[in-house]
């Protein structure tokens, strides 16, 4: 996977874990309200999660040039009164449960929009401890077979620095969880993805996915 990005750049991966029935409302807030956020540093995506673990959860992901530049959006955050009062007070008692993590895209990746509206998958390898030193080039073959059949778009590829260490997130677009589904059954039967597969599993402990609705507010539709 080679060495760490040298611009600075990382992105924060933050995921909502919503009450019951107030999915909705927050939803509405945030539309309304999102450009009290952007102002201050890039959304890049913004999900409802469809499938994958808990429902009535929302991920979303936003672009730091540095962590100087986080600190900067923090503190004007903090001193925002619009924000304060017409996003933060009230979406606060909505939600449950917060988790996010720091994250560099991996050096041989950049992010890629779709060619049009569709779903996403994200799906989050953990990897055995020893880093992409281990096991970079065995991953990035392993992604670059299923790249390789077209049945869906590589938007993005994060390794972490901040929150559970030896993970990778791979985010995918697809034109429906149908044509999902399809160009899935495609990978398991074609022996190049086999092989790879295999290979970088060598050095994978575990794997997750979440399928991801983009919302009307998104960058990444």
């Amino acid at each position: 996977m080679g060495p760490r990005q040298y611009d600075g750049t990382f992105y924060e991966f933050r995921t909502y874990y919503l009450k019951p029935s107030k999915m909705s409302e927050f939803l509405k807030n945030v539309k309304k309200n999102i450009y009290l956020r952007t102002a201050h540093s890039e959304l890049i995506g913004f999900w409802s999660v469809e499938f994958g673990g808990r429902v009535n959860k929302v991920f979303h992901i936003w672009k730091y040039d540095n962590f100087a530049h986080q600190i900067e959006v923090q503190k004007a955050l903090a001193k925002n009164k619009e924000w304060q009062e017409q996003f933060l007070i009230p979406n606060l008692p909505l939600i449950d449960k917060q988790e996010w993590e720091i994250s560099y895209l991996v050096p041989w990746c950049k992010i890629e929009n779709p060619p049009k509206e569709g779903v996403y998958e994200l799906v989050s390898f953990q990897m055995k401890p020893g880093g992409p030193a281990l096991w970079g080039d065995a991953f990035q073959r392993a992604v670059n077979s299923h790249v390789n059949l077209n049945y869906a778009k590589l938007v993005g590829v994060f390794h972490t620095e901040y929150g559970v260490l030896n993970r990778v997130h791979v985010l995918w677009w697809h034109e429906s969880p149908d044509s999902r589904a399809a160009g899935r059954h495609q990978s398991h039967e074609d022996p190049r993805v086999v092989a790879a597969g295999q290979e970088s599993a060598n050095y994978l402990v575990s794997q997750q996915n979440m399928l991801l609705i983009p919302t009307s507010f998104s960058q990444l539709k």
